[in-house]
């Protein structure tokens, strides 16, 4: 059996999408199941089970020798989270808990980390292990992102018990498909989407600092279906285990990106200006750029999908269909 956290949120739905294309349908998928809201996110998928993420620790104690690989994408996923207790049990103890087994019972296993942990850039976007202990995240969803990846590294410096193959992927900017029930968190995509479908013009966050033009704030947009594929990439070789960073290696700006989305939508270009939420601005990344050599360096070939390719395929085959 194959278990999914985080199954029915975004990255996690459309991961399932990508196991049964390929023919993976002996699925668990662990969520907490109570929002109705995300139902629509798995309906219609084919897997085995769904188990609570509650009870997940304890049913894997007693299935262990049933689950082929884990991939764990469950998270706090909200970057203006300010409850670090919250943080810390569900991002940064609950992922212990599973990777302590996956070392126990032999499992491999691929876990979500985060871009977030980069910070401001001080040290820049490469994914060498070394600087993971310096990096200095913004926020304290960053922070438990990046203190669960230290943990790792720890142990695997520290032990010969670890999970016979093991991967933590630094997310960069996705956007996708079954992101609608993100809310705030959701990528600026799907909002400029709803904004120019009920205003006709998208709000970008103006820049709060002197040295960026409004509009050209700089990130790693990658297409959700990209992501899918790389976790499929380590789920077939289980060779290599390591952090390694899934961003396309190509910053662009957000104009580039309100550009995409009007040109998708075949709509004349209108941007209205908006602050930064006070309770994010001293946070805010400026600029985010995967260093993508280390993913090449193992092998990995397939080239990532274009802003402007991946925009008009949300856009026009999810977006527009309703099927969001």
């Amino acid at each position: 059996m194959i278990i999914i956290t985080g199954a029915a949120g975004f990255i996690g739905s459309c991961l399932i999408q990508g196991l049964n294309n390929a023919g993976y349908f002996n699925l668990g998928l662990v969520d907490d199941f109570s929002s109705e809201r995300k139902k629509r996110n798995y309906s219609g998928k084919k897997f085995l089970n769904t188990i609570q993420r509650s009870e997940f620790i304890d049913w894997l104690d007693l299935q262990h020798d049933s689950i082929d690989f884990i991939f764990h994408l469950g998270a706090r996923t909200n970057t203006a989270e300010f409850n670090i207790t919250l943080l810390n049990d569900l991002n940064l103890n609950y992922s212990k808990e599973i990777f302590t087994r996956c070392a126990k019972y032999q499992i491999p296993i691929v876990y979500a980390s985060s871009a977030a942990t980069y910070g401001g850039g001080e040290f820049g976007y490469n994914d060498d292990h070394s600087i993971i202990p310096t990096l200095q995240p913004l926020n304290p969803y960053g922070v438990s992102k990046n203190e669960f990846d230290k943990w790792v590294l720890d142990v695997n410096l520290s032990s010969s018990k670890m999970p016979p193959f093991w991967c933590g992927l630094k997310f960069f900017n996705v956007y996708g498909p079954n992101e609608y029930h993100k809310a705030r968190m959701a990528s600026v995509i799907y909002h400029g989407f709803c904004q120019i479908k009920t205003e006709g013009k998208i709000n970008l966050f103006r820049s709060h600092k002197e040295e960026y033009k409004d509009g050209m704030q700089l990130r790693d947009f990658i297409y959700v279906k990209d992501v899918v594929d790389v976790m499929l990439y380590f789920f077939n070789k289980q060779k290599h285990s390591g952090i390694y960073n899934l961003g396309t290696g190509q910053a662009r700006t957000f104009i580039d990106l309100a550009n995409c989305i009007f040109n998708s939508m075949n709509i004349k270009p209108e941007i209205d200006w908006t602050d930064i939420p006070v309770d994010i601005r001293e946070k805010y990344q400026y600029y985010t750029e995967a260093k993508m050599d280390k993913l090449k360096s193992i092998g990995y070939t397939k080239s990532f999908t274009s802003l402007e390719n991946g925009v008009k395929d949300y856009v026009l085959n999810f977006l527009e269909q309703e099927k969001i």
